[in-house]
């Protein structure tokens, strides 16, 4: 039974996964490894789309810095963010993470696994770890850097200020914001418009998009002609061909299949 990580599934086919260790969220060894294992039950019995989540003052503060010491727990720590965080990067689904309050250090970058960043007008996203003489290891220097380009992440990561929500929508950080008392309503409904659709066409379409991130250009168009290719296999391929060649763009009803 989790003790800090709670999933709920909706039957609308929304799944929320809500950090729950008060005051701070503070993401030591075992609230990673509840998120680890609630992602991988995620990843084998995927709902429609899944919300991320925190509280409504502090989304997630960070590591647990009373586990830091040496590079020997340097080591064992970053193995643990690692796994937990490809864990929510590889669910097959829209993952959208919500955050009010503080996205900082390791809560920023669980934010940056997911799909999309959605804000509460109040909140705040960092990379502090340079005040504590040290520098992100849960992803910051690597997703952050492909949201927001080199020069920014470098301004975010080696001054370890803090942005706001606005900051973080112009430069890319987030991709919404809303008013903090609509927020989890409005992710949710986000995630709601995800999971009525095409969602195994998501996962494919996903893939294929994290492919290049993963890998070179060339490797990505490799896995995107191999799934284009593999998604003529269906029927409504078939439909939407020839419905196009026997009326006009729009007008194909597809089954599905």
């Amino acid at each position: 039974m989790a003790e800090f990580v709670d999933v709920d599934r909706g039957d609308d086919g929304v799944a929320v996964l809500r950090l729950n260790r008060p005051p701070a969220n503070a993401l030591s060894v075992a609230v990673l490894g509840e998120i680890a294992e609630a992602a991988r039950g995620l990843t084998a019995d995927p709902p429609g789309a899944v919300v991320v989540t925190g509280g409504d003052r502090i989304f997630a503060a960070g590591a647990d810095i009373s586990e830091f010491g040496g590079p020997e727990e340097a080591a064992r720590i970053s193995g643990h963010f690692r796994e937990a965080f490809d864990a929510v990067a590889g669910i097959p689904r829209m993952t959208i993470a919500a955050v009010a309050g503080y996205a900082l250090g390791g809560g920023c970058e669980l934010a940056l696994a997911c799909d999309m960043r959605v804000a509460a007008d109040t909140a705040q996203f960092g990379q502090p770890e340079v005040q504590l003489g040290i520098i992100p290891g849960a992803g910051g220097t690597q997703r952050l850097t492909r949201l927001v380009g080199p020069a920014r992440a470098k301004d975010i990561i080696l001054s370890g200020r803090r942005i706001t929500a606005g900051e973080a929508l112009n430069v890319g950080l987030c991709d919404r914001i809303f008013p903090a008392e609509v927020l989890q309503a409005e992710a949710r409904a986000m995630a709601l418009s995800f999971a009525s659709g095409a969602v195994a066409a998501h996962a494919l379409a996903k893939q294929a998009i994290d492919t290049v991130f993963d890998g070179t250009v060339s490797e990505g168009l490799n896995a995107e002609q191999e799934l284009f290719v593999q998604v003529f296999e269906t029927d409504d391929a078939k439909i939407g061909v020839q419905s196009f060649l026997e009326h006009c763009p729009g007008k194909a009803k597809f089954t599905g299949r």
